[in-house]
């Protein structure tokens, strides 16, 4: 039996066809996209261009509406206690191309509860990567961290702390902050009378500008640099050599993280801390899609 404590949110997409956001966030998209453009009108396309563009908007608008039944009909699936059909539909509208937080995070909850931990796993990271700071993403990406036994890689204090923001936002906070500090040099440069109100202000920017630098020179290290993996089988051996007939290393579970140090073929060399390295076939792990 699964434990209740992991939440079950019946999430709307924002932006698709009228339902209800759950943040003011997703409330101003809804409500920006609801917003009609003027068109001017242009004697040239005439009658072809309006039929053209009133095709599209129906195309449009009946994808749309395929799309949004296929959710809700995932959602009551999942209400029914159909776990793993609610989960195959989950990833077929995220094949389509359009994913949202609200959907991954839909899709791990399914997984979980169908007792595919890993995978689950991988899905909270997803919807953790667009929305880094969603608070129920957090909560059950941790929560199904806590149910894998065995041995595990899970993120350090401040690798978790990096990601409350994602590597767009630490780019901006980092050129914004610079460029800042660059036109402040350049104004002094420029007005020598404003130094002593602004010297210490210079400073200070400098040195947070240089912070921030560090914070997303180490966001992409962590991201694009680190490759992860995690394993999706309920049980599988590493082995001391990239070979079926080599030794046993030790044994990892649904859902343990790991970081990948080389391939070779069909394995994976992974590391779960500097006494336990193995080699796993990559058909047992899910390579994170970052790397």
């Amino acid at each position: 039996m699964i434990p209740a404590q992991i939440s079950w949110e019946r999430r709307r997409l924002a932006g698709v066809s009228g339902t209800v956001c759950d943040t003011p966030a997703r409330r101003r998209q809804l409500e920006m996209s609801k917003v009609q453009t003027p068109v001017r009108r242009r004697r040239s396309l005439g009658i072809p261009f309006v039929l053209l563009t009133l095709f599209a908007i129906g195309s449009f608008s009946a994808l749309a509406d395929s799309f949004t039944s296929g959710f809700d009909g995932a959602n009551k699936l999942y209400e029914q206690a159909k776990y793993a059909d609610a989960a195959a539909v989950y990833e077929k509208l995220i094949q389509t191309g359009r994913a949202s937080e609200a959907l991954y995070f839909n899709w791990g909850n399914a997984l979980f509860k169908s007792g595919k931990i890993g995978r689950a796993i991988a899905a909270y990271q997803e919807a953790q990567r667009i929305d880094p700071r969603d608070p129920d993403v957090r909560a059950n990406l941790q929560f199904a961290r806590n149910q894998v036994p065995g041995p595990t890689l899970p993120p350090d204090r401040l690798s978790r702390w990096l990601e409350n923001l994602t590597l767009n936002e630490w780019t901006c906070l980092a050129a914004g902050s610079s460029w800042i500090w660059l036109c402040l040099l350049a104004l002094l440069k420029w007005r020598r009378d404003l130094r002593a109100a602004l010297k210490s202000f210079v400073v200070w920017l400098g040195w947070i500008a240089a912070a921030l630098a560090v914070c997303l020179a180490m966001a992409f290290y962590s991201t694009q640099i680190v490759h992860h993996a995690i394993i999706v089988n309920p049980e599988t051996t590493a082995r001391q050599a990239p070979l079926d007939e080599s030794q046993r290393a030790f044994t990892l579970n649904d859902g343990a993280e790991l970081q990948i140090l080389d391939q070779k073929d069909q394995w994976l060399q992974v590391k779960v801390d500097p006494r336990r390295i193995g080699w796993v076939r990559k058909v047992d792990a899910l390579i994170s899609p970052g790397t």
